[in-house]
């Protein structure tokens, strides 16, 4: 098996991870080809860092490290968010044409809320036999535990096949009518500083095939 390659060079590889595909191994135990790090490791034949994550529902550019001081560097970026990241989401409904959510989000009950932000822009409306649905631009300011799928939860619109936080029999229903259940949400584009060469690199990955519905609607 091997993944896209969007951007690579002696530092970094920047990789199109596909739906329901793990970033890194968890405490259970996976094939290796269900685990993009392991994938990328194999594909170019050397050690991978992981510098961020993508849920595992969740599609699209994700970033690895080729050096442990180059992954120290690139954690930095993205602790001080100063990485750009761009997704696609679709939504059941009409939102509004764009607002910013700064509802305080905590990883798991009992922890502490934490400050995030995430600013949402329709792109467009489209209609599915009659049912509209929305197509957004969302680009997190800050990096917390689900933090789109919880402020898109928080503002009344889940994503179109969050099973862990929209309405399961709602999901299935429109998983129904547009032909396919997984998640509606894909990282199309990164934005960060070489951490060598200090250039502004923008790596983009295509909106993958289950998006098909909403797009030709």
């Amino acid at each position: 098996m091997s993944l896209e390659i969007l951007y690579q060079d002696q530092w970094l590889v920047v990789v199109n991870k596909p739906a329901g595909m793990l970033v890194h191994a968890g405490r259970d135990p996976e094939p290796d080809s269900q685990i993009a790090m392991k994938v990328v490791r194999d594909q170019i034949g050397q050690r991978v860092g992981t510098v961020h994550r993508l849920d595992r529902p969740t599609s699209g550019v994700i970033l690895f490290a080729l050096d442990t001081a180059i992954e120290a560097e690139m954690r930095k970026q993205f602790d001080h968010q100063l990485i750009g990241k761009k997704y696609t989401a679709v939504v059941s409904g009409k939102t509004p044409p764009e607002w910013v959510s700064q509802e305080r989000l905590q990883k798991e009950e009992g922890e502490p809320f934490r400050a995030a932000r995430t600013e949402f822009i329709r792109e467009r409306l489209v209609e599915i036999e009659g049912e509209p649905f929305s197509i957004l631009s969302v680009a997190p300011g800050t990096g917390r535990y689900h933090q789109i799928r919880k402020h898109l939860l928080g503002a009344g619109f889940p994503i179109v096949g969050d099973y862990l936080y929209g309405d399961i029999s709602e999901m299935e229903r429109i998983a129904a009518l547009v032909g396919q259940p997984r998640l509606m949400l894909h990282a199309q584009r990164l934005t960060f500083f070489h951490p060598v060469e200090g250039l502004k690199i923008e790596v983009s990955a295509d909106l993958p095939e289950r998006f098909t519905p909403f797009i030709i609607a």
